[in-house]
């Protein structure tokens, strides 16, 4: 069996060129808590952006609340006008598209964008509802029996856990 080995540093690069493909003045980043929100809070940096970055969460747009119910990750932050802005959505893991389903409409609840393109590190399939990337920094392949999540160091380097679920 083999292991699976990313470099998530490297991904990162690349969807920091893929974002500035996407991105046009005006544009506003958020990211999906947490993986994303740690995607965003780099990218409004390396890309000197003015403001800070949106945080959203998926927690109370899941289908699965009643089971999951609140998760420690942080809460819905946005300090801009969402209606008709610009946003570019950043995730670390695109899966089955169920969190992107949630986040979708929890932005909805803030205003009406004029538009929303989605940006991943990783894209891993086993896609459950018609969701897909405007990009996506790798394409990999992993049973549905483990899960993959970006992790941060204290020095805010990123790597990956593979892990069964």
């Amino acid at each position: 069996m083999s292991t699976l080995v990313l470099d998530a540093e490297a991904l990162y690069l690349d969807l920091q060129k893929g974002v500035r493909a996407l991105f046009h003045p005006g544009m506003r980043l958020i990211g999906i808590t947490s993986g994303g929100a740690w995607l965003a809070e780099r990218l409004q940096q390396d890309m000197s952006l003015s403001g800070r970055p949106g945080v959203i969460s998926s927690s109370l747009h899941r289908d699965d609340y009643s089971r999951r119910g609140m998760t420690s990750a942080a809460q819905t932050r946005i300090d801009f006008d969402v209606n008709e802005a610009h946003i570019v959505l950043l995730d670390d893991v695109l899966y089955t598209g169920r969190t992107i389903r949630a986040v979708v409409n929890e932005l909805f609840d803030f205003g009406r964008p004029a538009s929303v393109k989605l940006a991943v590190l990783v894209d891993r399939g086993g896609r459950e509802l018609p969701i897909q990337a405007d990009f996506c920094a790798a394409r990999v392949t992993l049973p549905a029996s483990q899960s993959l999540a970006l992790a941060r160091s204290d020095a805010g380097v990123f790597s990956f856990n593979v892990k069964a679920s």
